[in-house]
């Protein structure tokens, strides 16, 4: 099942990259811009990213909608993710003190497997799109 998973991710791969490339050709005549905004092997605070897990792939985009003031509960996610701040500030807290702090327009590659929260400190409404790359019929977060 892994080479399956792994096949599929790398076909992806070469899809994406395939049209990022034709995009950045093709921009050069139509005005389309193609902004890589995050390419990593590791979370924001510098560990390696884990290892695909067994299962059906599941691609979960949520947009999330943060108060200012707001402060989400403790949590962790067991599936690698990424999102991009949209709106306004969010800071980004470990259970072992290291922090993040993004503003508009930023990206992150999030912890896994690892205890967290996120608060907002702004005073608008902070707004992140989070890509995450899960198995079906799984968590994607877990408090």
């Amino acid at each position: 099942m892994k080479k399956i998973v792994l096949g599929f991710l790398i076909t992806s791969f070469v899809f994406i990259t395939a049209c990022a490339g034709s995009l950045n050709h093709a921009g050069a005549d139509n005005g389309i811009a193609v902004k890589q905004l995050a390419k990593s092997t590791k979370s924001w605070d510098g560990e390696y990213l884990p290892y695909y897990l067994d299962g059906q792939p599941e691609v979960t985009i949520l947009r999330i909608q943060i108060p200012a003031g707001a402060k989400l509960d403790m949590h962790y996610h067991p599936v690698i993710n990424a999102g991009v701040l949209l709106k306004g500030e969010l800071t980004v807290i470990a259970e072992d003190g290291k922090q993040l702090h993004l503003t508009t327009g930023d990206s992150i590659v999030e912890l896994v497997n690892k205890k967290h929260y996120g608060k907002n400190e702004g005073t608008e409404t902070a707004e992140i799109i989070v890509f995450y790359a899960g198995i079906e019929n799984k968590p994607i977060t877990i408090k």
